[in-house]
């Protein structure tokens, strides 16, 4: 075998271990997720009983269907269907090197808008000044973090945005010249919500994310993605990979667009757990999300974040996403953004971290699961063909619509 077949053989067998992938209670959640079924060339959605797959799309042709009823989590344990998979299966062949002949796992998400919360932690929002003052240079992040550490010159972890004591902070901090356009919505009172991918184009666990081939300086975000009704009632939670080229919008805020928006650039799974009366909003306060990032040259690199320090509440932010000024008719999915911001040196002292190609990404969390990807360029992933167009003739000619 290869070198290359046995790295592939490796992060095979990492993405299809059903039972580090499903939550440590998956014996008492409703979890919910789609797959790719070959013989009807489209998606159907599953529900997960005992590592098993159980296609249940007779009920809920779209996920949105299933986010949009009024008991998600009960119609979800309630729907029956044939079983196709076992889970570790199912996310062994999700890659873009698996078998087209086999079901493989996607995204959860089908007509969900996918939005993004940024600066939400206070740590990731200094990382965010440093990248706009280095203009996208990762060889001055060191020299600049010293500095705003020095200016800010207070703990931010206690800080309210929008509170009396963060206006405060901005009068001296605009007063010494450090104003910036992350630390208006690190800690104003409005907060930073960006469309983050197209409908149908995030991937699912076991996929490759994608980096663009000109980003030097790019990382993963592991965050805890909100799944939101169209009443803008939270119903559900997965882990996601909101990933972030450091470079490109370190260059400038207006670039975020292409910092964030590229082929494989959103992931999240593996699977949606659907809030109930063991699992709702108050347990997903408490989630603590693991980050480890294993490398083909032998780097490692592990990080947590506490949902816990972000500092607003996620149904904050879904009430900023959504209201009286917009809408969302099939909801939508809302990363909560993340707390991590990476410095440990990887090629060069000084110069931090940033991705190699093969880079296995693996996000954690004790009720989620796990999220296992791997990095390619993003020139060098699949052309993304199949969207709502697609999707709505192929449930047509499956019969699934129904005027649904």
């Amino acid at each position: 075998m290869s070198p290359t077949e046995a790295g592939l053989a490796g992060r095979a067998g990492w993405a299809g271990d059903s039972a580090q992938a499903l939550p440590h209670d998956s014996a008492d959640a409703v979890l919910v997720g789609r797959i790719w079924v070959p013989g009807v060339g489209g998606p159907a959605v599953v529900t997960v009983r005992d590592g098993v797959a159980y296609d249940i799309g007779e009920s809920f042709p779209t996920m949105r269907a299933l986010t949009e009823h009024p008991e998600p989590a009960l119609s979800a344990r309630e729907a029956s269907g044939p079983a196709v998979g076992e889970v570790g299966d199912l996310l062994a062949n999700a890659s873009m090197d698996g078998d087209p002949a086999k079901p493989r796992l996607l995204s959860p998400l089908d007509l969900h808008v996918v939005k993004a919360a940024g600066v939400t932690f206070p740590v990731s929002m200094i990382e965010r000044v440093i990248e706009e003052r280095a203009g996208g240079d990762a060889g001055s992040a060191d020299r600049i973090r010293e500095t705003v550490l020095a200016a800010l010159g207070a703990d931010l972890s206690e800080l309210v945005p929008g509170s009396e004591a963060a206006m405060r902070l901005k009068r001296t901090l605009v007063a010494e010249g450090m104003w910036s356009a992350y630390l208006e919505v690190g800690i104003g009172p409005d907060a930073e919500v960006f469309t983050k991918a197209p409908v149908l184009s995030t991937v699912g666990s076991g996929a490759e994310v994608g980096v663009r081939g000109d980003s030097e300086w790019n990382n993963p975000e592991p965050e805890v993605v909100l799944v939101v009704s169209s009443a803008g009632r939270a119903v559900g939670a997965a882990l996601g990979n909101d990933v972030n080229l450091r470079d490109i919008e370190g260059r400038s805020a207006l670039l975020l667009g292409q910092a964030k928006d590229n082929n494989g650039s959103a992931a999240v799974g593996p699977f949606i757990r659907l809030f109930d009366g063991g699992f709702g909003i108050e347990e997903l306060r408490q989630e603590v999300v693991t980050l480890h990032v294993s490398g083909d040259d032998g780097f490692e690199l592990e990080a947590t974040s506490p949902l816990a320090a972000i500092s607003r509440d996620p149904l904050d932010l879904v009430g900023q996403t959504i209201g009286a000024r917009h809408q969302y008719p099939d909801g939508f999915a809302l990363y909560l953004g993340t707390m991590f911001a990476p410095t440990k040196d990887r090629d060069q002292p000084g110069m931090g971290f940033t991705h190699h190609p093969d880079d296995v990404v693996r996000i954690s969390s004790p009720r989620l699961g796990s999220l296992v990807n791997w990095v390619r360029r993003s020139e060098d992933l699949p052309p993304w063909t199949f969207g709502v167009g697609a999707l709505m003739a192929n449930l047509a000619e499956r019969g699934l619509l129904r005027g649904r």
